[in-house]
């Protein structure tokens, strides 16, 4: 989280998302774009992390009905 708040276009290259972390670093590099570009980077870092836990209970569910 707090790569993703300090260097947001970092937090998508980590990830593996590296077009979107060319974009966020284009973003970033303005100073009035900063902002949104921390913005974009947690609320994608929730996102990922929200769709994990949905494939993890999706999971579960189907095994438990085996």
């Amino acid at each position: 989280m707090f790569l993703a708040i300090v260097l947001p276009f970092l937090s998508f290259i980590v990830r593996g998302k590296i077009l979107t972390g060319i974009i966020c670093f284009i973003l970033q590099i303005t100073l009035i774009g900063w902002l949104p570009a921390a913005i974009w980077a947690v609320m994608s870092l929730n996102n990922d992390r929200a769709n994990k836990r949905n494939e993890d209970l999706i999971r579960a569910v189907r095994e438990g009905r085996k």
